[in-house]
């Protein structure tokens, strides 16, 4: 009777032992498979001509348990090459910037609102992120932080001047404007349930514009004027 209650102590020990080692191996290799998914975005970015440094996976410390499940799966699709590379220090985020702002690509990135600059150039190109995915960072941002853009045509270095929040309907936070700017929106407030009801917005503007230069006009033509937010796609700002 002792003996078979010595083997059957052994047999729970090595089970436990082998559940333990099979869930270590699990959890390792879904971290693996999140820094190589996230990899991937900025590698495609680097293969169009810009080399940045290696990327750890998004910090999701601060994501909605949904949100996380929907990044899981949007990454797993093929997608094209992002238009840039967001890095805000202060929140850690380094993130790829995608065309539009569809569900799926603001699940897996962040997105350039369409009708807005496009990022790198002159005017105020829009960015969109969910406000409880990359951009639930945005809570922490202040004035006088710094925003990091890396396109193919090179780095630009911008400074926070203002947060604020606003209505759905004011688009007019994406009018063009008169320098090298960058309008961040997300869903406000941050922890609201359910669908909600205003908008966060950061506006920083370039570092050399701040110090007193301005876009050529012919650049500044080119950007899409006031009448654009008559376009469905601006209409309400996204979260």
């Amino acid at each position: 009777m002792e003996g078979r209650r010595r083997r059957l102590l052994r047999l729970a020990e090595r089970t436990s032992w082998t559940l333990g080692l099979v869930g270590l191996v699990g959890w390792g290799a879904f971290h693996i498979w999140v820094a190589a998914s996230t990899q991937h975005d900025l590698e495609q970015f680097a293969a169009i001509g810009v080399v940045g440094p290696h990327a750890d996976p998004p910090d999701q410390s601060l994501w909605s348990p949904n949100r996380i499940i929907a990044w899981r799966n949007a990454v797993s699709g093929p997608a094209g090459a992002p238009l840039a590379v967001l890095r805000i220090p202060k929140i850690r985020l380094e993130v790829a910037v995608r065309p539009g702002t569809d569900d799926r690509t603001l699940d897996r990135a962040v997105g350039h609102i369409e009708d807005t600059a496009q990022p790198g150039t002159n005017g105020n190109s829009g960015i969109a992120g969910h406000r409880d995915g990359f951009f639930r960072g945005l809570k922490d941002i202040a004035p006088g932080d710094t925003i990091e853009l890396e396109t193919p045509d090179g780095n630009d270095v911008y400074r926070v001047e203002r947060t604020w929040v606003v209505d759905p309907e004011e688009v007019s936070v994406l009018d063009p404007t008169t320098t090298r700017s960058l309008t961040l929106v997300t869903c406000y407030p941050f922890y609201f349930i359910g669908s909600a009801p205003q908008r966060f917005i950061v506006r920083a503007v370039r570092v050399s514009d701040q110090q007193g230069s301005s876009p050529s006009a012919a650049n500044h033509a080119s950007i899409p004027g006031p009448e654009a937010q008559s376009s469905p796609r601006r209409s309400d700002l996204v979260s």
